[in-house]
């Protein structure tokens, strides 16, 4: 039976390994044929943002791996409205198209159904 496990991205795309380590972890999960959806909140918004230019920094870009992630199978994408909002980003900054912008509410009932969390 597949599980419904849900990764939370939490943190800015440079600056720590939490980022990467989420994604990494997303993908390695894909694997294992469970249901995977994936929530970017807080600081974690700042990885959806296109046009990242991170080599000023030594890094690679966020940007270029995201829209990969549906031939993973990883079509549950969700957004949090209010990190957004906070960080003054408009959804036509964000990479990704198919996004699912939620509210606080929303991430309650999202969080409710899950076999499995990951925050990171």
């Amino acid at each position: 039976m597949q599980k419904k496990i849900l990764f939370i991205s939490r943190h800015a795309p440079y600056g720590s390994s939490l980022a990467k380590d989420a994604l990494d972890a997303v993908l390695a999960a894909s694997a294992y044929d469970q249901k995977l959806s994936l929530l970017f909140m807080d600081d974690g918004v700042f990885q959806l943002l296109a046009n990242q230019e991170p080599q000023e920094i030594a890094q690679k870009s966020f940007s270029a791996i995201l829209p990969v992630l549906p031939l993973y199978e990883i079509n549950s994408i969700y957004v949090h409205y209010e990190s957004l909002i906070k960080r003054q980003i408009t959804i036509n900054e964000l990479v990704l198209d198919s996004v699912q912008i939620i509210d606080s509410a929303a991430i309650s009932s999202l969080l409710a159904q899950q076999d499995q969390l990951l925050s990171f």
